[in-house]
């Protein structure tokens, strides 16, 4: 089965199975390995990512819900690293191992696209989902704060 949609600002066309995850179109098919797989059941934000400007979940987005949408990955978000929330990220340090770094810059992103000054406790909220190992936590948080002053 053959799903178009818009991938990082550019028309694509993918030939798989409508019940594939989004995420493994992206990383197999489409070679675009910076949206990790952490869990597999939407419980982690590694795999995050935007369709149409919202933050879902591309482990459990199945591939049909994709199409005729427009999907932006990390790889899209900027490829300069020129996101307020990319420039924050590196100003600040935030990755200790970095594993969950994409989804958490995605993550981020949506949220300042909806709130241009969120409070802590909205960052905290839409940070929920979002499982860091490392537990940088407070770093993240601190980023998203400087992303939203515009860096």
């Amino acid at each position: 089965m053959a799903i178009e949609f818009t991938l990082n600002g550019r028309a694509v066309r993918v030939d798989a199975p409508g019940e594939m995850p989004v995420l493994w179109a992206l990383r197999d098919i489409l070679n675009l390995t910076g949206t990790k797989y952490g869990c597999g059941i939407g419980a982690c934000g590694a795999c995050t990512i935007h369709m149409d400007g919202k933050a879902v979940l591309g482990c459990v987005v199945q591939l049909r819900e994709a199409a005729g949408k427009t999907i932006t990955t990390i790889e899209g978000l900027d490829p300069e690293g020129n996101h307020p929330v990319q420039k924050a990220w590196a100003q600040l340090g935030v990755p200790q191992c970095g594993y969950c770094q994409a989804g958490q810059i995605m993550r981020a992103a949506a949220l300042l696209a909806e709130k241009k000054n969120p409070t802590d406790a909205e960052i905290d909220e839409a940070m929920a989902g979002n499982i860091c190992r490392c537990g940088c936590y407070q770093r993240i948080h601190a980023a998203v704060r400087l992303a939203a002053t515009g860096v």
